[in-house]
């Protein structure tokens, strides 16, 4: 037993490679190479890898997503939007997870949960044709009461909870969306959901969403891109698990 891998299940990292990527592109090199990335990161304590196969491409390439797959000791998590380019895509690579997003070339990055009330059909369709080939999916949706029943009505197994609006907030408006996401735990539970959670946690706001109990896995990864460049890439990993990993403990 170790601190960063206690007995039984805790809270999970997965660490997002998409921004080391972002920095690889910036330049047009071949380096920072995300693939080394994503293997130090398990090193450190990672307990899956996260990367968003973008409809336009701005950080995670193809040839990336090909060449990753086969050399995680952990797994993959690969974000893609309900389009049929990207769950033929995923189809192909079988990644452990899909998780599935909304998308708009114009945002910097993802602004929302996804609609899944209104695009219920189209979610139905990718989720089934996604677990045809033994992949477990995921929604990314707000912490809404009426997304999370959608979500357990098309079958998707996970939820990731998006956490934007709380890492945004200050003070009194912090507290109420950190309740609003306690809800959407309680919601998601309630329906039999494995809940994760992620988007704009960083090492000073994610103790109270990795305090709530329900709640499986953390999806992080601009935070640690940022902090790695003081801190190492490795270190900032570990940072991050061992955060986690004391709030989840010391809440208990």
């Amino acid at each position: 037993m170790s601190f960063l891998n206690p007995v039984g299940p805790v809270i999970d990292l997965g660490v997002n490679i998409d921004h080391v990527a972002t920095l690889r592109n910036a330049r047009g090199t071949v380096y920072p190479d995300p693939i080394r990335a994503a293997l130090l990161a398990e090193q450190a304590g990672a307990d899956c890898i996260t990367l968003h196969l973008r409809e336009d491409r701005r950080h995670i390439k193809d040839a990336d997503v090909l060449a990753l797959a086969p050399q995680l000791a952990t797994r993959m998590n690969l974000e893609a939007a309900v389009t049929q380019e990207m769950i033929d895509f995923a189809c192909r690579v079988k990644p452990a997870d899909v998780c599935l997003v909304p998308e708009k070339r114009t945002e910097v990055t993802t602004e929302g949960g996804l609609d899944v009330v209104r695009y219920q059909k189209e979610v139905a369709a990718a989720v089934k044709q996604l677990q045809a080939e033994g992949i477990r999916v995921s929604l990314f949706i707000d912490a809404d009461e009426a997304q999370i029943a959608a979500a357990a009505a098309v079958g998707a197994p996970v939820i990731e909870l998006h956490t934007g609006a709380y890492a945004d907030a200050e003070g009194a408006a912090q507290v109420a969306e950190l309740e609003r996401v306690k809800a959407g735990v309680r919601w998601g539970a309630q329906h039999g959901l494995k809940v994760n959670a992620g988007h704009g946690l960083h090492y000073t706001n994610v103790q109270a969403i990795a305090a709530i109990p329900d709640i499986a896995e953390l999806n992080i990864g601009h935070a640690i891109v940022a902090h790695s460049i003081f801190a190492g890439w490795e270190n900032a990993v570990r940072e991050m698990k061992a955060i986690m990993v004391a709030t989840r403990l010391g809440a208990k």
